[in-house]
Parts: structure tokens; sequence; C-alpha cells
């Protein structure tokens, strides 16, 4: 379908579509920005190609995305009794939590569905499954609403006038909602601030080239594209007020890991005094995990960095390391943005204390 067709309305990222016995459908975003193609996925194992091939990606949309997952591998092989469909259940989220190790959205969302069933031992398979549908259901509408709060939240962080940097697509399109840290940008565009925003391409996949300036500019909120490299140059040209990013999982001292390349776009806004902060929901917290020294951080294909879009632009045979994230240590994050207010100053005591925050 021809992208210009599609550019004035939104579209869900991804939605269930049907009963129990539905199926998920997604945007492809491996085919953005050159086109526009909506996936349908009627078994698991489709659902964790695309999570591993990041057709579907964002943390909060890969917990989505897995949680959906999960209903779909229970519409078959579970068998007429309870304990069958548990071990199908097991099997399942051991499967899924198996396609990317690094965003915890996704073993969250997992865990959530299976402590569902162990806390209702004594409904039938049919039931079970139902239940399981409303709670993916359930997730994806909290996400929907933790997306606008932290909008507003972040708005309240930026400046009329404001010149803002962004590194990986933390948009709708990593969400079900407007994102993280593009809903700080759309919220602070509705209420009339006027910013403009720098998006680093993000190599080697480009979500920043690819999906964020697309997201945008469907908002006509005005972005400029800029290399990975410039970065450093535009801030020592005083255009960036501040720095916005997402992350795919934050340690309980606040360090967070995001795409490969936010850690250097930290060490040149603190050099700058630039603020650099977070966006990102409660979800995305592992407090397991006392610093990012122990987030598990993805290695993917050297053919990702050698064989770009299909174009190969190194030697055959060359060495390349991949790592898909890196992690930014909480002393050069000046606050972390999410649902339940921001976390200012980025201590494990005030990450505890805003995370522990009612909400209802």
């Amino acid at each position: 379908m021809n992208l210009q067709n599609r550019m004035a309305s939104d579209v869900a990222t991804l939605q269930w579509v049907g009963g129990t016995n539905g199926y998920l459908q997604m945007i492809d975003q491996t085919l953005l920005p050159m086109e526009f193609r909506e996936i349908e996925c009627h078994d698991v194992e489709t659902v964790w190609e695309a999570i591993k091939k990041l057709r579907v990606r964002g943390a909060p949309a890969i917990g989505i995305a897995a949680a959906y997952g999960v209903v779909i591998a229970l519409q078959t092989g579970t068998g007429s009794e309870r304990p069958d469909f548990d071990q199908r259940l097991t099997e399942a989220a051991t499967y899924l939590a198996e396609s990317r190790p690094t965003a915890v959205n996704l073993f969250w969302a997992l865990d959530r569905l299976q402590n569902l069933a162990a806390s209702l031992p004594t409904l039938s398979n049919a039931e079970m499954h139902a239940r399981l549908l409303d709670e993916a259901r359930r997730i994806e509408q909290e996400d929907l609403e933790m997306c606008h709060k932290i909008g507003e939240v972040g708005a309240e962080l930026l400046s009329k006038g404001d010149g803002v940097l962004t590194h990986c697509n933390a948009g709708g399109l990593a969400t079900s909602g407007g994102g993280t840290a593009l809903a700080v940008f759309f919220e602070a565009a509705r209420q009339g601030k006027e910013i403009h925003v720098y998006a680093d391409e993000t190599r080697p996949l480009l979500q920043g080239a690819r999906l964020t300036t697309w997201e945008l500019m469907r908002r006509s909120i005005p972005v400029t594209l800029i290399t990975d490299s410039m970065a450093g140059w535009v801030m020592q040209e005083q255009k960036i007020q501040a720095v916005v990013t997402g992350a795919d999982r934050i340690a309980a001292n606040g360090d967070s890991a995001n795409k490969i390349g936010t850690y250097s776009v930290a060490l040149l806004a603190s050099l700058h005094d630039i603020p650099f902060y977070i966006a990102a929901p409660s979800s995305t917290f592992d407090l397991s995990l006392t610093s990012g020294s122990q987030i598990p951080i993805e290695e993917r294909l050297p053919e990702e960095i050698t064989h770009g879009f299909g174009t190969q632009t190194a030697p055959v045979g060359v060495d390349v390391y991949n790592p898909a994230f890196d992690v930014t240590p909480a002393k050069y994050i000046s606050g972390i943005i999410t649902e339940r207010g921001l976390i200012q100053p980025v201590t494990t005591e005030e990450v505890a204390r805003v995370l522990s925050i009612d909400q209802d």
C-alpha cells in the first residue's frame, strides 16, 4: 500500500483482531518509511519472528506483542485438562522470552500472564484463555494511558522554542499509544511550545531516520535529521536545549539501557551542560537489578553493519561487533520521566519513592 495514502491517519502499531481465536495485526516496521504494510500473526512462531526481526520493536510494544503471542499459542495444543493448558502456557512464555534479551517489558508481560494463570487454577481452559486475552488487552490499554501521562510530565521540562535531540525511536511505533520520548514532544507541541526536534539517524538500522522522522512529520512537528556523529557539533552550535530518549530496561539505581549510541549522546549532553532525560513507563524498570552492569546486552548479526539494507559496505570477512544497546549511568541522566512523575535526582532512593506512588 502506498505510504502517502496513510500519512493523514493514525494507524495502530499493533492490534488484536477477534476473540480468543483471533490474531495479532501489526505494522511491519522494517519496511518503513518506503512502504506501509500490516502483517497478521496467526501462530506464536510468527510473533517470535516479528519481535526478533524488529518488525515490532520498542520495549512497550514488544511486551504487548508477547502477551498476545501467548494468547495465540494457547489456541492449539492445550488438551482438555488444565495441567495441559498450563504446560502450553509455560512453553509459549519460555519460547517468546528467547526472542530478545534486553527489553524488560517482554519478560514483565509474560510473567504477568503466567502469574494470573497461577492465581486462578480452578478455571477451565476456555475460561482461562479468555482471562488471558483480557489481561493482554489490559496491558495494551495501560500502556496507552501511560504514554499520555508521560507526555504530560515531560512536556513541563521543555520551554517554548526549544531544540530537542532524540535518539532511536520511542514514539507510537514503539508503544500502543503516543510513545514515551515522542509523547513528550507531541504534548509540548499541543501546548504551543513550538519545539524543533533533531533526530539522530541511529545506526545501524536507522530507526531515527526511518521511523522517528516519519512519526514527527505525520504530526507536523518540525524535525531535522542528523547523522549520529553530528550530535556533538549540533550541541556546540547551541541548537539543542534538551535531550529526551526512551529506554528498554532501567536498573534500580536508574542506570538505563537504550539503543546503542545513547551513552555517547548522554556524555555529549553532559559536556555541553544540556539536560539529558529518559522517558519510560514504570514497567521498563527492573528493580531486581541493582545497577546497569547487570543488564544483558543483545548482540545482533554482523550483516546489519556489513550489509546494511542489502548493500555491502565492508570487506568480506571483517570482524564485527554489533551490540544493539548500551547503558547510560544514572549520573549522566538529569531525570527519568514516568507516568508516576519525574524521578529527579536519579538515585536508587528516588527511583523507589516515585515508583511507589499510587496512581489509582
